[in-house]
């Protein structure tokens, strides 16, 4: 295993973990989170795979990232490819992250789970996402190597819209993940400046848009910011379409945070 894993429960733990599952079944039946069916209670089935979050028909509507895709920006192509190749879309571009890895394709299920995640208000989806996300780890470049070192940071939301939405998607989705592996996460970033919604946007617009937008969290009495000075950054968001913001906050990362590594993970891949 490349990162810790969650925290080993204690001896009373695991003797009434298998009560209090059937307890909250029983009160809160679990419901598929595609298609919102009742799925089967087991005693011995944990919350933390993909089977207490989805039925099996909707686990096999999930298009899983495989190769090939751009070793860049994870971009997938369904041509016949076997070596590794950048995408027509990094071509001329420079990104400030390493590379970008998503778990899944952003269509049926996962992008449904993700909308409701993100403008449904519906926080305890956050579960089945960070659940989805894990695959990400998996990948090659990241299968190999001691995780536990690397730090967890979600991309930020500018304060109205967070306030808005009640609370940072991306924050949510690397707080699960970080009790999943056991990975720290750090929340080091901060966004200052509101800009328009990026699905608006095209390529050059989403640049513009972004530029100003980031900066590190200072430290205050009151608040302690964690330093990721030469230390390698996942990187964390719910989708990712064409970058920019990931991009524009990996290099805050580096330039101003002076992180040595940044790798985006996203649940879907846009």
């Amino acid at each position: 295993m490349s990162y810790p894993g969650p925290r080993e429960p204690t001896r009373l733990q695991r003797m009434l973990q298998p009560a209090a599952t059937a307890l909250k079944d029983l009160v809160f039946p679990r419901l598929c989170a595609g298609c919102k069916t009742v799925l089967d209670s087991e005693l011995d089935t944990p919350r933390s795979e993909t089977a207490a979050w989805l039925c099996k028909g909707c686990t096999d509507k999930l298009i899983p990232v495989e190769p090939p895709y751009c070793e860049r920006c994870g971009e997938v192509y369904d041509g016949a490819i076997t070596g590794s190749f950048r995408c027509w879309n990094c071509e001329g571009r420079k990104y400030h992250f390493d590379f970008a890895i998503a778990a899944y394709r952003a269509q049926d299920v996962i992008r449904e789970i993700i909308h409701s995640f993100k403008y449904g208000r519906q926080l305890h989806l956050r579960g089945a996402l960070a659940c989805l996300t894990l695959r990400t780890l998996a990948e090659p470049r990241l299968e190999g190597l001691d995780l536990s070192s690397w730090l967890l940071v979600p991309v930020p939301l500018h304060i109205t819209r967070e306030t808005d939405r009640e609370y940072n998607q991306s924050r949510e989705l690397a707080t699960r993940l970080s009790e999943l592996t056991g990975i720290p996460m750090a929340d080091v970033l901060r966004r200052v400046r509101a800009t328009q919604v990026q699905a608006r946007l095209d390529r050059e617009e989403r640049l513009k848009n972004l530029r100003g937008a980031f900066q590190m969290r200072r430290p205050r009495p009151w608040r302690r910011v964690v330093s990721i000075k030469g230390r390698s950054i996942l990187l964390v968001d719910d989708v990712f379409t064409t970058g920019a913001t990931t991009s524009e906050c990996a290099r805050v990362l580096r330039q101003e945070g002076g992180a040595e590594k940044v790798v985006v993970i996203t649940a879907a891949r846009g």
